[in-house]
């Protein structure tokens, strides 16, 4: 069965789970890792992640990554959240913490985090036919979000984190009255609008979290040594007020003699769960329960539901290291490559329920991101011709020979006309390869276009496809003006073929 591992760089804390999947079943955990990282206390200080902060995380992640490299994962998502969203340094962090991972780490919004606590929750413990609030009170941010029927129906992010809050307000131990006060007036003023517009009419509200875990341990006597114990426990708001009043007139080392609460949670447990009691009651909430589960599981469930996909309509390492092979034999740039054909694997994906195309294909089109610049060796002029002969004339294993010729014929046409049956080399192809070429390429012509300065800057970061448009996101420190001009020329054939227009937007680093 697929193993797949899931990263979460919080701001308090950075977890890595990896599991076996097996469909309709619960994941298998193979590793489970949290290390409080406190990434967010220089963020929000000063601004910036601090030099120790960076290089404390990257020695995590580091053994993180060896960890799910001998488990053999099949797939690795990456994701960092709210300190890393606000600091100032954070493409060094970025780049640094993809190349200790070996895979491209996602700064994710917060609507996009709380998807993902959604899909975790949801995934370990269905509520059908309940509206649900899920609370998630992280490090920086806070996820407040709403469920009806197992489906997600509103999601807002507050900057109401503990680690947050702790550093803008609970700067004295024990912390004062007044400070206190001040903080349930912060938490209150970010909760109006959302109070609003979600109403307090709920079945039941689940909060996720290591606050929330701690909060739930300490009013049952859970030892934290057994934590996961906690799962699906219940506690009522009257018992989260005591629990904060009383952790509010203790000092440090009084805190962390509360049995369920941990000596470093103990730094940022009033914070939290000041924050925790005043969200129950802007809600009306008589009582909550806990999950376990958040981000890391709904980035497992997110890899599973993509799971056949992903591994059918990808190459595997000897026909990428051949496809490699022969691209750097004809002088291409393989970073560049790397980049389209990454773009290309997302469109692909994206846009499967509309081509339906045999999975294994997905593969020709990542192949042929790596050879569609190989004409330029012969000549720069027509190069896409160029292409077609030396793909169509190469030997590189691990492809048949029709695939090497539906590959061939997909180089000829990334630019220029479109086929036609005038044209031999497609006259040559069978019916079902015919529709197959001209499914792939708009998605080869969009996924080379995407970053035509090939300034390996810009990152994908997602693709919504709705009736009348296919939307990419990409995410670049700099303005997308080529771009936007580049996918623009692609927009036609797309729109022949598809039925729908490309809007290319971006997210600034």
């Amino acid at each position: 069965m697929p193993r797949y591992a899931a990263v979460d760089i919080g701001s308090n804390s950075t977890r890595m789970l990896a599991a076996e999947v097996t469909p309709g079943e619960a994941p298998r955990t193979l590793a489970s890792e949290r290390e409080v990282t406190r990434l967010g206390e220089s963020v929000f200080r000063s601004g910036r992640i601090s030099p120790d902060a960076m290089e404390g995380v990257l020695r995590v992640l580091g053994r993180m990554a060896e960890n799910y490299r001998r488990l053999g994962v099949v797939s690795v998502r990456a994701v960092a959240t709210s300190a890393v969203r606000d600091a100032a340094n954070q493409a060094e962090f970025i780049a640094r913490a993809s190349a200790t991972l070996g895979v491209a780490v996602e700064i994710i919004t917060g609507r996009e985090e709380a998807r993902l606590i959604h899909q975790g929750v949801i995934g370990r413990w269905p509520q059908p036919g309940k509206s649900i609030l899920i609370v998630d009170i992280g490090g920086g941010s806070a996820e407040i979000i709403g469920s009806r029927d197992g489906q997600l129906i509103d999601a807002v992010s507050k900057p109401l984190g503990a680690v947050r809050l702790q550093e803008n307000f609970l700067t004295v131990d024990p912390p004062p009255p007044r400070a206190l006060h001040q903080l349930a007036e912060f938490v209150d003023e970010k909760l109006d609008e959302t109070v609003a517009s979600m109403g307090t009419k709920w079945d039941r509200v689940i909060a996720t979290s290591s606050t929330a875990a701690a909060v739930v341990c300490a009013v049952n006597e859970v030892p934290r040594s057994k934590r996961e114990d906690a799962d699906r426990l219940r506690v009522t708001t009257v018992q989260v007020r005591q629990l904060h009043r009383r952790l509010a007139s203790l000092n440090l080392e009084g805190r962390r003699k509360v049995p369920g609460i941990g000596p470093r949670r103990a730094e940022i447990i009033v914070a939290g769960s000041g924050a925790l009691l005043r969200i129950l009651e802007r809600f009306d909430a008589q009582a909550m329960y806990y999950s376990a589960a958040g981000v890391r599981d709904g980035i497992l469930a997110d890899l599973s539901a993509q799971g056949a996909i992903g591994e059918l309509s990808s190459m595997n390492g000897d026909q990428l290291r051949e496809v490699e092979r022969v691209a750097s034999r004809f002088g291409v740039a393989l970073p560049d490559a790397r980049t389209v054909a990454g773009f290309a694997k997302e469109l692909f994906h994206a846009t499967h329920s509309l081509h339906q195309l045999p999975l294994a294909q997905g593969r020709l089109l990542q192949a042929a991101c790596y050879f569609c610049d190989t004409g330029h060796y012969i000549n720069d002029a027509a190069h896409h011709k160029h292409a077609y002969y030396v793909v169509a004339n190469s030997d590189f294993s691990g492809f048949t020979d029709r695939e090497r010729q539906l590959t061939a014929s997909l180089c000829r046409y990334h630019r220029k006309a479109m086929p036609q049956e005038s044209h031999a080399e497609f006259a040559a192809l069978s019916l079902e390869d015919k529709r197959a070429l001209m499914w792939l390429i708009p998605l080869l012509r969009l996924a080379d276009n995407l970053d035509p300065s090939r300034s390996q800057e810009v990152q994908w970061v997602g693709c919504e496809v709705t009736e009348s448009r296919v939307a990419v996101r990409l995410r670049s420190p700099h303005e997308l003006d080529l771009t936007l001009w580049a996918a623009a020329r692609v927009s036609e054939v797309f729109r022949q073929v598809y039925g729908r227009s490309v809007v290319v937007s971006r997210e600034a680093v």
